[in-house]
């Protein structure tokens, strides 16, 4: 696939190891990848690496309305990794931050979007009520939010490959 994709990353330790690699995976299946970041989320991630890689600056602020956007316009979003907050806030269409705002926007807008929850199992967000309400919201909502920790038990670590056939299987099902 080709295009722009908008890569957005949340306050979580498995940023760190996650973002980078995932970057390079989506560079290599075609895309062009943008870095959004939760303002949490700049602390686990080496920002001039990844704008060096990207070739674009990372985003963790809403832009002033009369400036120019710095980013092209993406052809599908993908989340990961998804903190507990970013998904309850999208899914209540709390826009607080610039990278939930573009979520809720792109959802708006029928974009295909895929989000990969990392969340530890067993620390009580993972079996949340407003998280579990959150995740059925937003699948039935068109957005494709792959949570199986049963599956991927270290903190839904979903690889990105498996995360990239699913933005396919929704850009197929689009077209």
């Amino acid at each position: 696939m080709t295009g722009v994709l908008y890569l957005i990353s949340c306050g979580s330790s498995s940023a760190l190891e996650m973002v980078e690699p995932a970057v390079l995976a989506c560079q290599a299946a075609g895309w062009d990848v943008c870095v959004f970041t939760t303002p949490m989320g700049k602390q686990f991630l080496n920002v001039p690496r990844l704008a060096q890689l990207t070739g674009h600056p990372v985003r963790s602020e809403y832009k002033q309305w009369d400036m120019p956007d710095v980013l092209p316009r993406a052809d599908a979003l993908i989340v990961y990794p998804a903190s507990f907050r970013t998904i309850n806030a999208w899914a209540a269409g709390n826009s607080d931050t610039a990278a939930v705002g573009i979520l809720c926007e792109y959802l708006g807008l029928r974009m295909p979007i895929v989000a990969v929850p990392c969340l530890r199992t067993g620390s009580g967000l993972d079996t949340h009520p407003a998280f579990l309400e959150s995740v059925k919201k937003l699948n039935a909502w068109g957005a494709r939010v792959l949570y199986e920790p049963e599956k991927y038990p270290v903190r839904n670590q979903i690889p990105i490959e498996v995360v990239l056939a699913e933005l396919e299987q929704l850009i197929t099902k689009k077209l």
